[in-house]
């Protein structure tokens, strides 16, 4: 029987053991395990772990949500800020100064010519004189290389001819109306050009402008309430101030179309304006008055005043060169736009000037059609462009 037993332990181990074995083995060949190896690579979850610090995906990225970026951009867009607010900042601060120095140049001017022609009125040697200051510092710069000479021919002389007449005749004419008038005065109905300028391009040239005519209302309104409420009023300077209108309209109509493919830049051309001006004064100039009233007219301003009247002449004929100079140079940095606004914020540093340095006198009717005018001119300029 321990026989049979013992023959029987084995058979069952056997059996057991034949049992367990598939068990045993089974797990190795289940179908999931050799699926889920080459799945796991291609989870879209695991691509950013190294993905996102690609320089290129961040700066496609960055194109995706702001535009196409240029080669030197970051990508925050830090560096062409940081670039373009340095050249932002100097053109702005150079336009500024352009500004500061025109309207200071124009003030000094106008105080000093109102106190020569105080003292000598004699209008038509004052304007000569302002011409021949700027004629000399050009030509003075030219010979010293200080200043490059502009490249002129015959023809270039030909389309300045009547631009330089229309200068001399606006020029005479507001010295005419500085001699009789107040400067504040004369700047108010000086700020009335762009209603001029209106008029005589439907009229003459057959031109339509694009800003509403409304617009010049306030303009002639002002000017008007002005005129008539202005206390020290003359017909001659009055009448000076608006030919002085008229002709620097003229002026601004034959350079546009005199200087169409020139090439001479701001400084230059006013100096070639100034020159041939000078030219086309002189004759009238000793014709009007003359050397001897000049003469008599010298020495009895010298003894009222003193030394100090050959440095008003001076400063007046230097000083008118200068801001128109810089007015012209500015033209090459700025827009019409923001050029018409500083004319009109010159005219108002002019007017406050004149009125507190010889104490003009004024009733609040006229100031209130002064502000009207200038205002009017600002919005005139805004509608325009």
């Amino acid at each position: 029987m321990l026989a049979a037993a013992a023959s029987v332990k084995p058979s069952a181990a056997a059996a057991a053991a034949a049992t367990s074995k598939p068990a045993a083995f089974k797990p190795l060949h289940l179908p999931p395990l050799p699926a889920a190896v080459p799945r796991r690579p291609l989870s879209v979850a695991a691509r950013p772990l190294y993905r996102q610090q690609d320089p290129l995906f961040v700066v496609a990225a960055a194109r995706n949500d702001r535009g196409a970026a240029p080669p030197s951009a970051t990508a925050d867009g830090a560096r062409p800020v940081e670039v373009a607010a340095p050249a932002e900042t100097a053109r702005r601060a150079k336009i500024g100064v352009y500004f500061a120095t025109w309207w200071a140049l124009n003030v000094i001017f106008n105080i000093y010519n109102k106190k020569v022609l105080n003292a000598f009125p004699y209008p038509w040697l004052t304007s000569t004189l302002a011409l021949a200051a700027g004629s000399a510092i050009m030509l003075a710069s030219w010979a010293t290389k200080i200043a490059e000479a502009p490249d002129t021919d015959l023809d270039f002389w030909k389309s300045l001819s009547p631009v330089a007449i229309a200068h001399t005749i606006g020029h005479v004419a507001a010295t005419v109306s500085m001699a009789k008038v107040a400067v504040s005065f004369t700047h108010i109905i000086k700020s009335g050009e762009p209603a001029f300028s209106v008029l005589v391009s439907r009229f003459f040239l057959g031109e339509h402008f694009p800003a509403p005519v409304f617009s010049l209302l306030p303009i002639i309104g002002g000017c008007a309430l002005a005129a008539v409420t202005e206390l020290n009023f003359n017909m001659t300077g009055f009448m000076g101030a608006m030919i002085s209108n008229l002709a620097f309209v003229f002026r601004n109509i034959f350079s546009k179309k005199g200087m169409k493919g020139k090439s001479v830049s701001g400084m230059n051309y006013y100096a070639c304006l100034s020159i041939l001006s000078l030219v086309i004064l002189l004759p009238f100039a000793f014709a009007m008055e003359g050397p001897k009233v000049w003469a008599a007219g010298w020495q009895k301003a010298v003894a009222e005043i003193g030394p100090n009247f050959v440095w008003w002449v001076a400063a007046q004929s230097v000083f008118y060169h200068l801001y128109n100079q810089v007015s012209y140079m500015s033209l090459d940095e700025i827009s019409p736009l923001t050029f018409s606004v500083g004319n009109t914020m010159k005219r108002i540093s002019v007017i406050v000037a004149s009125i507190i340095i010889f104490h003009t006198p004024v009733q609040p009717i006229n100031a209130l059609g002064a502000a009207i005018a200038i205002l009017g001119t600002f919005i005139y300029s805004q509608a325009k462009q």
